[in-house]
């Protein structure tokens, strides 16, 4: 089996969102960039820093790239709830990495300093965000089959049968093993992809 771009690839973007402390150079933004890069419609991928407070993270959004119903949530772990709110107002297509779930009892341990994990930036993780968590983290899902989860078994920071259970309704990929990083992550681009309306397969 073939793939290639489809010809409504032009038409929609794919909005990446990064995890906690993470950033725009994680590995998986990184290659998912790459991608976008040798099918020659990098202006198609769009992956921000985002700020630690999920509200700013959700307004940097939609401030910044005006979503449509057209346009692809991509988000690992925080910014897989992130991603999940953004396609639940905009009635996107939305795919789901190690996403968390229901994140503010367990991230509330981390208020104070932190540290980003790609650079020497000191952060501020404050109650107030642990408080905007819990105002989004019961997001509903109307439309389960725009969503496609990606869980690991080996997900050291969030129970795989949580994410599981949360989107029991939606396609999945269970991959055995892995971790929260989802290392092998560039085994199932193609599957993102294709889910997200930017590759078409042929049996040529």
């Amino acid at each position: 089996m073939n793939t290639s771009l489809s010809k409504h690839a032009d038409m929609h973007r794919l909005i990446y969102l990064h995890g906690f402390r993470s950033s725009p150079h994680s590995h998986k933004a990184t290659i998912l960039k790459e991608r976008f890069e040798h099918m020659a419609i990098v202006d198609r991928f769009c992956c921000p820093q985002l700020p630690m407070s999920p509200l700013a993270s959700l307004s940097l959004i939609q401030d910044r790239y005006l979503p449509t119903s057209d346009d692809i949530f991509v988000g690992s772990s925080l910014g897989g709830l992130y991603a999940h709110w953004l396609a639940e107002r905009y009635g996107s297509r939305c795919v789901l990495i190690n996403p968390a779930v229901y994140p503010s009892v367990k991230l509330s341990s981390y208020v104070g300093s932190l540290k980003a994990y790609h650079s020497d930036a000191d952060l501020t993780w404050a109650p107030s965000d642990v408080e905007e968590l819990r105002s989004i983290e019961s997001v509903g899902l109307t439309r389960p089959e725009r969503y496609l989860l990606l869980a690991a078994t080996g997900d050291e920071l969030i129970d795989w049968r949580d994410m599981q259970q949360r989107y029991q309704a939606a396609e999945q990929l269970i991959v055995e093993g892995s971790d929260h990083a989802f290392s092998g992550f560039e085994n199932h681009i193609d599957r993102i992809l294709s889910f997200a309306g930017f590759l078409q397969h042929s049996n040529d």
